[in-house]
């Protein structure tokens, strides 16, 4: 089993856990901004689909030690920092009544686009060694 890996998608399934139960009660009491809670919500969703991720990722890699299984985790934990994280910061910057950088906008597609990656490098490996 891959440590970091296994340590990663613990980290992150609890915390988006953590995260999930401020959304459903916290932060309903603090915007009704539909569009808000639903960006919000999105961030929690694909954190903890990632977070599981990273555990088979974890598994995989003790019976599949090669490169492309150890990336396919790496891009999952930045798609969870990019994605989730940058839709977390737009959460906040939207509440607080401030303006969206660019930057952070952009955070966002370029996390899916990690986890796209995380998920067709797995696909090779299975095509390959399974």
């Amino acid at each position: 089993m891959h440590k970091t890996f296994f340590i990663f998608g613990a980290l992150f399934g609890g915390l988006a856990v953590a995260l999930g139960a401020f959304g459903a009660h916290g932060l309903q009491n603090i915007t009704s901004d539909e569009a808000i809670i639903r960006s919000y919500q999105t961030g929690v969703q694909y954190q903890i689909y990632h977070a599981l991720a990273l555990l088979a990722v974890a598994f995989v890699y003790e019976k599949i030690n090669i490169g492309l299984v150890r990336w396919s985790g790496n891009f999952f934990i930045a798609g969870i920092l990019l994605f989730s994280g940058s839709l977390f910061a737009i959460t906040a910057l939207k509440i607080n009544g401030k303006e969206i950088s660019h930057f952070i906008g952009v955070l966002t597609p370029l996390g899916g686009v990690f986890f796209i990656l995380g998920w067709l490098l797995l696909l090779i490996v299975a095509l390959k060694n399974l």
